[in-house]
């Protein structure tokens, strides 16, 4: 038997990266996936074509009625939501020298607003069936030192702690509620513009701040999401756990 027969996901930001690599992970442990993006639909209609009992929504988690759309709709096609895998951010990192008020307000409505969201519209499905959730946090947000990524950083600890407050709010209703901390991972959204050149630049950088000497795949955060997503981690409630490769370069490893 299977770990997630029959459960109902929602991955928010599931049409490639990390959040593909999640909805794959889930799938072929039984599980229906809600595939959710923004702009690419092809991305998530090939998806949708590899995932059996899968289905795609369009929405964008900063924007409060997209969410509460999404949430209806996958009611509607799919049935209550069981896991709510709270994927979807952005990367943009500038100094204070290059501040901008909206570069700012859309990492802040994207990676914080949009996990509040989307966990308030889908609460009382996860109260109903003792569902679970997944933040995806980062270790930005506990503290490395890499320039640049203060207005990001900011942005995961909000994550960090919100995990910690949603675990404690729905303990009575026993919903588990834990978080991810991935330090730089390959994906498309930190390789996906760059030249080959640039990503071995980058690679070799990031193999250089870890005690692992290696760099971090998709396919490692599935299976931690995986581990989070099921009994196996029963005993786990508002924790936050960092897949970095044992980065050197922390200004703290605690919160």
């Amino acid at each position: 038997m299977n770990k997630l027969d029959g459960k109902i996901v929602l991955i928010t930001g599931s049409s490639r990266g990390i959040g593909r690599a999640i909805a794959q992970k889930f799938a072929s442990e039984g599980a229906r996936i809600a595939i959710n993006y923004t702009k690419n639909k092809q991305a998530a209609d090939d998806l949708k074509q590899e995932l059996k009992g899968s289905e795609i929504f369009k929405a964008d988690v900063s924007i409060h009625d997209d969410v509460k759309k999404m949430v209806s709709d996958i009611h509607e096609r799919m049935g209550k939501i069981d896991i709510l895998v709270n994927n979807a951010g952005i990367f943009d990192l500038f100094s204070w020298n290059e501040f901008d008020d909206e570069r700012l307000k859309r990492t802040f409505d994207i990676n914080l607003m949009g996990q509040i969201y989307t966990a308030k519209e889908c609460m009382e499905d996860l109260k109903e069936r003792h569902g679970i959730i997944i933040n995806m946090a980062s270790n930005a947000g506990v503290g490395t030192s890499a320039n640049n990524t203060t207005f990001y950083s900011i942005s995961k600890a909000g994550v960090a702690m919100l995990t910690k407050r949603l675990a404690f709010d729905l303990m009575d209703f026993n919903v588990r509620v834990n978080a991810i901390a991935p330090g730089w991972i390959e994906s498309d959204m930190t390789i996906g513009n760059k030249t080959q050149n640039e990503i071995f630049q980058l690679q070799k950088l990031f193999k250089s701040r870890t005690e692992l000497g290696m760099t971090g795949k998709p396919e490692y955060i599935a299976d931690a999401a995986l581990f989070l997503a099921t009994d196996d981690s029963r005993y786990m409630n508002g924790q936050i756990i960092v897949i970095d490769g044992g980065r050197i370069d922390n200004l703290t490893h605690s919160i």
